[in-house]
């Protein structure tokens, strides 16, 4: 019985974190766009002074054009300003910017170097903006980007907006596919939470937030997403804004993208951890939900697939129906396809990228928390670039 519990419980947390939750998130962001597709659309008017901070360490590869994509964004001339933080670059990043400061580019350099948060805590008191807007170095906005992310500010009731990231390749590989899959998912999802409450977490790429509600960061905190729960938690809502949109290479290979989930996981729960209140359904409401099954429950879903593994396997042995067969038949079929990709990365079989794939990031998940577990922080990174 104890055993049945088990794998019942495990399965179903499983497939409410992949199936139940992001399906109805995005029926719940489907019916909000035919909602607004209705209401005509009104000419914006609101346009703050704006902070453009971009994080940058050893960028020489891509700041130029970085700054270059920013100087071209239609925005109100004399309320944009560029910011690039550097943590204490050793390449020819400085240098780059620098030859940029007559056009109004401000270097914020960074040393020793400390990584990202701090970098970002010790710059944005001197930004000038209203709205500061964070990105990377390697993320190319389209030429709206920046009016479309802050619209929503009009409303008071706004504390951060959340932009839409996109993957490119110059290649068309298994590494660049999986990752589109997985992040059109994303987005679908972050429509549905912005629609019925708030977009759980921001995104480093392009995210935007009022001054006033930044905090200090601890080194190891992950910036895009412990202020956002903290904006979340002063009462502010958090915005999906879809039009805000901006184009970033996929990692170059599956050991790139591996670290970063593993990093993302690690500094992610660590960011929960410090901020609990945002678990609080009486405290945050709906985002206490939104945040368990979006994020929480997903970091130890690498448990749960060993334990339904483990008791659907031993239910099975035990002769206690041929629905634990299948189950542990199901299970053993997809672990084998991942096996077969991991082999052999150019097969044929159906699905075998998909569950290579979804290995691949419950095994960084599983190193992620263990690695909170162990006392293991991550602070600094060296960018995966292409």
């Amino acid at each position: 019985m104890l055993l049945e519990v088990i794998f019942w419980l495990s399965l179903a947390l499983i497939a409410m974190t992949y199936v139940v939750y992001p399906l109805l998130m995005w029926m719940a962001g489907r019916l909000s766009l035919s909602r607004a597709a209705s209401v005509p659309a009104r000419e914006i008017e609101y346009w703050p002074c704006v902070t453009l901070v971009i994080a940058a360490y050893n960028e020489e590869k891509v700041i130029a054009q970085k700054i270059d994509n920013s100087l071209a964004l239609d925005y109100p001339v004399g309320k944009l300003e560029i910011m690039v933080v550097s943590d204490e670059s050793t390449d020819q990043t400085d240098a780059i910017v620098r030859s940029y400061q007559e056009r109004g580019v401000v270097l914020a350099r960074q040393q020793p170097r400390r990584g990202k948060s701090a970098g970002l805590t010790n710059a944005v008191p001197a930004a000038s903006g209203e709205i500061l807007v964070f990105s990377d170095a390697n993320s190319m906005y389209r030429p709206d980007a920046i009016k479309h992310l802050v619209a929503p500010f009009a409303r008071e009731s706004t504390g951060y907006v959340v932009g839409a990231q996109t993957y490119v390749s110059a290649d068309d590989t298994s590494v660049s596919r999986s990752e589109q899959l997985y992040w059109n998912i994303e987005l679908a999802m972050k429509a549905g939470e912005s629609a019925v409450g708030s977009v759980v977490g921001g995104d480093g790429a392009i995210f935007a937030l009022r001054k006033q509600l930044f905090e200090p960061l601890k080194d190891d905190d992950l910036s895009d997403f412990v202020t956002p729960l903290r904006i979340i938690v002063k009462g502010y809502r958090g915005v999906f804004e879809p039009k805000a949109i901006c184009t970033e290479e996929t990692a170059p290979d599956y050991g790139g993208e591996f670290r970063r989930k593993v990093r993302i996981v690690n500094r992610a729960l660590r960011t929960v951890l410090r901020v609990p209140q945002a678990l609080n359904p009486l405290r945050v409401g709906l985002f206490a939900l939104q945040l368990f099954f979006h994020k929480v429950v997903r970091w130890f879903v690498p448990y749960l697939l060993i334990l339904c593994l483990f008791s659907s396997l031993i239910l099975t042995l035990a002769g206690m129906g041929w629905i634990y067969f299948l189950a542990v038949l199901a299970q053993l079929m997809g672990y084998g396809l991942a096996w077969q990709f991991s082999r052999n990365q150019q097969t044929s079989l159906p699905l075998a990228s998909v569950c290579y794939y979804f290995c691949l990031g419950n095994i960084a998940a599983l190193q992620g928390t263990l690695g909170v577990m162990l006392g293991k922080n991550i602070t600094m990174w060296t960018p995966e670039r292409g």
